[in-house]
């Protein structure tokens, strides 16, 4: 079964009301992260040397709407295609810096709980499970093509 007409318009519309707030948002996603999987903190540049989340930190802003926006076009993609295509030298790029840092099956989970929690915070009553569905399906596929790559990197690597 593919990724369906509804589950897409779910994660359009609760990423249009997610828009609306992303520094808030932003700073809840890595809150949640943290909450999580504390020992994490280190893989990510902007948050190394804090002991607190730096509520205005532009680089933690830009990280987090990535990640959204990532998972938003991934929805829209397996609607439109079937499958996650990632534009050029991106999805090198992804895998190249996840492989680099070591992120393990384990981590990707982690940011899909706390987006997850992130997109139950942003809708309140408005989100169902039917949209955490929506939105879970679109990170795994997204992380699916980024688990992908890392393994043929480092398969390039191992040459």
């Amino acid at each position: 079964m593919g990724f369906s007409e509804k589950q897409e318009a779910l994660v359009k519309e609760s990423w249009e009301v997610m828009k609306q707030d992303i520094p808030a948002l932003s700073l809840y996603l890595y809150t949640m992260i943290l909450e999580i999987s504390p020992e994490v903190k280190g893989l990510f540049s902007f948050l190394k040397d804090t002991d607190e989340l730096p509520r205005n930190n532009p680089k933690l802003k830009s990280h987090a709407v990535k990640v959204f926006k990532m998972v938003c076009e991934a929805a829209i993609q397996l609607r439109e295609q079937g499958e996650v295509v990632v534009p050029g030298s991106t999805l090198k790029y992804l895998g190249s810096v996840h492989l680099q840092k070591g992120i393990v099956d384990a981590q990707f989970e982690v940011v899909k709980e706390a987006l997850i929690r992130t997109v139950e915070k942003a809708m309140g009553e408005k989100c169902t499970e039917e949209m955490k569905d929506a939105w879970s399906e679109a990170y795994d596929q997204l992380a699916a093509a980024i688990k992908t790559e890392m393994k043929q990197e480092a398969a390039a690597l191992n040459v």
